[in-house]
């Protein structure tokens, strides 16, 4: 039987990239990528992804750190003396926990390490309808970044990002992981707490209403247990 291709895998520990490394195990052997850039919950979000790569038996991992994010500054994840804004799904503005251009950063040296490995894509687990208006997160940025690709590597166009679950919304996202026997409760979503999910945080909330509206118990707990209605 002819070998699956390799798959760079960019995983911050989270559920959507957790959903992106399933689907994308069906086609390749999986070698997984996580960035520490001095984000508030640096260490719990080591912890899923080393529990994850472990659980999809990835043949190469390697973990980084980015920690002039933090001295960058700019955004409340990394920088203490910003506060976490509450969860609000409705916001028009891009919220503080944007952190400035990082996804160019993560996948610039996922490319790098795809080349060295000979890996024939780098996948990550990007959603645009709901990922609290990112710009780093829109389809036409990784359309635009497979342009660079192919213009700036060795190996040209037969390296591609792939965004597997961008076009789906939390809910989808959950019914296709539970349809791929996904290990949800080894990944981890809250911004601003390690030990117990805040359960108000945007990603949290995004999160949990992806859970509701699937119908599928989450697996981990919250220290705000009432759903607030600007999830909905």
């Amino acid at each position: 039987m002819k070998e699956k291709p390799l798959a760079v895998v960019l995983a911050s520990g989270g559920m959507d990239s957790c959903v992106a490394a399933a689907v994308a195990a069906r086609e390749y052997r999986l070698a997984f990528l996580h960035v520490c850039y001095g984000q508030r919950t640096e260490q719990r979000e080591l912890r899923s992804f080393k529990a994850i790569a472990d659980y999809y038996n990835s043949v190469e991992r390697l973990v980084l750190s980015f920690d002039f994010l933090g001295k960058i500054g700019g955004s409340s994840l990394t920088d203490r003396s910003l506060s976490v804004p509450p969860g609000n799904l409705h916001r028009a503005e891009i919220p503080s926990t944007y952190v400035p251009f990082r996804n160019s950063l993560f996948l610039s040296a996922a490319v790098s390490w795809a080349e060295v490995l000979g890996a024939s894509a780098v996948v990550v687990g990007a959603v645009e309808e709901d990922s609290s208006g990112y710009p780093d997160c829109r389809r036409e940025f990784f359309v635009a970044f497979n342009r660079v690709i192919s213009t700036g590597t060795k190996t040209g166009s037969r390296l591609r990002i792939e965004t597997p679950v961008i076009d789906l919304s939390k809910e989808e996202i959950v019914t296709l992981g539970a349809s791929l026997k996904v290990p949800f409760q080894l990944t981890w979503s809250c911004y601003q707490e390690e030990e117990m999910a805040c359960g108000t945080c945007d990603s949290c909330m995004l999160r949990r209403k992806g859970f509701a509206g699937a119908g599928i118990p989450d697996g981990i707990s919250y220290a705000e247990q009432t759903v607030s209605s600007k999830t909905t």
